[in-house]
């Protein structure tokens, strides 16, 4: 397999993402983000700057219901407060009852007892999409202890065995965040080499990701796109606006904001030209 797709089916990605991109903007899918407080400010900044519309509601009683009129819904397992682990269950039953896209992202888990029991609760109550590192994700599927705190220790090739059995079993998209994101609903596996090292020298870079993940399975209800292709065009946008951000930056402070203006800027013109993308199946 080449290190790229064939131009047409890599423009053919290119050209979903550029669409849902464009739907994501012309109506704002209403983000509903159970998430971690190291990151909250910033989550809800990227979503803003891409065009979507952030809820970060995270208390109990409300959770629920207001995952039933979101569009997507994000739970992050960073900071699992008592309050924080009952909203998450109680966003995902309202999430399923009203067909609400939900994304799981399992920070850290492995080793930390209180929030890998939690990280398997909810992953058997089948979330559209899983987002983690690979060291997250084999800890997930049960192949190992985790990585160190939220680095992973992986790399997203060594998860793919891990990340197919995930999405086989719980019928979720699962995202293995790396040098290459790894995507794979277990049939075809995409792979996306766009992005920074900038990305991982700033809290939230991919905790965010997993909030544009929610917010584009919100604006693929509107377009009828596959949540495979949705989880993948998110990828892709948030990775070519880092890439972006990365020429203009200075080191990560600046990265962080750049990132920011990047989102805001970039078009569904510009993925085609800076699509890095190779799809296979299974």
């Amino acid at each position: 397999m080449s290190d790229r797709l064939r131009p047409e089916s890599e423009s053919t990605l290119a050209a979903t993402a550029a669409e849902l991109l464009s739907a994501l903007r012309e109506t704002p899918p209403l983000t509903h983000c159970i998430t971690n407080t190291v990151v909250t400010g910033f989550t809800a900044n990227v979503l803003l700057a891409l065009g979507a519309a952030p809820a970060m509601v995270d208390i109990v009683d409300e959770a629920g219901l207001f995952a039933g009129v979101a569009s997507g819904v994000l739970i992050n397992l960073g900071t699992p407060t008592p309050e924080q682990r009952e909203a998450s269950l109680e966003a995902v039953a309202g999430a399923n009852a009203a067909g609400t896209p939900w994304v799981l992202d399992p920070v850290a888990i492995g080793a930390l007892p209180v929030r890998t029991a939690l990280a398997h609760d909810l992953v058997a109550a089948r979330p559209t999409a899983i987002r983690g590192n690979a060291s997250e994700i084999l800890a997930l599927a049960g192949l190992s202890a985790g990585g160190r705190g939220v680095d992973a220790t992986d790399t997203p090739d060594a998860a793919i065995d891990a990340a197919v059995a995930l999405a086989v079993r719980h019928g979720s998209v699962v995202a293995v965040s790396g040098a290459v994101d790894l995507i794979t609903d277990g049939h075809r596996v995409v792979r996306i080499a766009n992005g920074d090292e900038l990305l991982t020298r700033v809290t939230g870079g991919g905790c965010a990701l997993g909030a544009v993940m929610a917010a584009f399975l919100g604006a693929a209800r509107t377009t009828g796109t596959e949540s495979l292709v949705a989880v993948a065009a998110a990828s892709l946008v948030y990775t070519v606006a880092a890439e972006r951000a990365a020429m203009r930056a200075s080191g990560p402070g600046s990265f962080a904001v750049e990132l920011l203006d990047a989102l805001a800027s970039v078009q569904p013109h510009d993925l085609a030209a800076a699509a890095h993308i190779e799809e296979r199946a299974l």
